[in-house]
């Protein structure tokens, strides 16, 4: 299956896509293509993100205490005047490279979980068809989330997880962290990721859809760790 067949089928027949898929792993221009959209939306929203970082800065007497006032100043230069090599190099290095490293480790978790109930299935099975899942959230997830940042003008208050629902909440609460993560293109995509994992290890639906929700809430959980460990930082 060619790469146009297999973007257009994860969101028209799933199903038969990722049974084809996991029948004949293609990875490489899937990888492609979504290094390459993650950078250009990590590039088009770098200036929003640099002015909630002044704000979260700005605002942080803590951080000031705790650092000095000469790094604290220091910091908020760098945020504010940030070298042309930098930021050419954190979207279109540090993000593809950042994201390239999180898929193989992410895959290479559901794969030892897949072997706890199945001796069947191979790693690059499981690669290739988490990066064509990831369809759903890093091209569509991210073109919906570009369009309400920039609406928005900002990272930090935009959301396409249930705190869409609450627009109230302050971004620093708990709440707004929890809900925030429970993202709905992220259930799309891990939901529909069940069915790669059942032909891939072999297994029925519902085993499969407990590796892939159960890795799903251990990453939720970790996310929601470090969300609320930041949210701490800004008080």
């Amino acid at each position: 299956m060619n790469f146009f067949n297999a973007f257009l089928g994860i969101f028209l027949n799933p199903k038969q896509t990722l049974k084809a898929v996991s029948e004949k792993p293609r990875w490489i221009e899937a990888l492609i293509i979504i290094l390459i959209a993650w950078a250009l939306f990590s590039y088009i929203t770098a200036p929003i993100t640099q002015q909630d970082s002044i704000k979260v800065m700005e605002g942080n007497i803590k951080l000031k205490e705790r650092v000095g006032e000469d790094q604290y100043n220091q910091m908020l230069e760098n945020i504010k005047n940030p070298s042309p090599t930098s930021a050419l190099f954190r979207p279109f290095i540090m993000a593809p490279f950042s994201l390239a490293i999180g898929l193989l480790f992410s895959c290479l978790i559901m794969f030892g979980m897949g072997r706890l109930i199945s001796t069947e299935g191979k790693y690059i099975q499981v690669f290739s068809g988490f990066l064509t899942v990831s369809f759903i959230d890093k091209i569509l997830g991210n073109a919906v989330r570009l369009l309400l940042i920039l609406s928005k003008k900002s990272i930090l208050e935009t959301s396409t997880g249930l705190a869409l629902f609450f627009p109230r909440l302050e971004v620093t609460s708990t709440a707004f962290i929890i809900l925030t993560q429970v993202d709905i293109f992220q259930l799309w995509m891990f939901g529909v990721f069940s069915y790669a994992l059942s032909y891939i290890f072999k297994v029925e639906f519902k085993k499969a859809a407990f590796i892939s929700y159960g890795f799903w809430i251990l990453k939720t959980l970790l996310y929601i760790a470090l969300g609320l460990f930041s949210a701490s930082l800004m008080k």
